[in-house]
């Protein structure tokens, strides 16, 4: 954990096409950037962040988000979300996450990971899955 710090950034980027919009993940009728979408983005930007500073053993798991979706993106416009690491709390990682399309920011807010072993992780979803 010692190589995640405050400060380190991550982006993700799209082009919202007709399956990134609300009537078709089911969150609205208005053909525009689907709010599920846009956190998927910005949980994408958080894991640009900080997944490579992690041993090959360890991943992070999304465990909150706190996000404003205050414009809509029309089809065929570019979006990017972009993640900073704010604080680092132990095995909690806490980001300022912000959306922008060509036009204007779209969404905002905090996004909280925490970093877990992968095997012992997925040992206890197959347990859960009883498996």
């Amino acid at each position: 954990m010692n190589t995640i710090q405050p400060g380190l950034t991550g982006t993700a980027r799209m082009i919202v096409g007709t399956n990134d919009t609300a009537p078709r993940v089911g969150s609205g009728k208005i053909e525009v950037l689907a709010t599920p979408v846009m956190i998927g983005l910005i949980e994408e930007a958080a894991l640009d962040a900080i997944e490579a500073a992690l041993p090959p053993d360890m991943q992070s798991l999304g465990t909150h988000l706190d996000v404003s979706h205050i414009a809509a993106t029309p089809t065929g416009m570019r979006v990017t979300a972009t993640a900073r690491v704010t604080a680092v709390e132990g095995r909690t990682v806490t980001f300022a996450v912000e959306a922008t399309d060509e036009k204007e920011t779209i969404g905002s807010g905090t996004h909280t990971r925490v970093v877990v072993t992968a095997a012992r992780f997925r040992a206890r979803v197959a347990e859960k899955a009883g498996n």
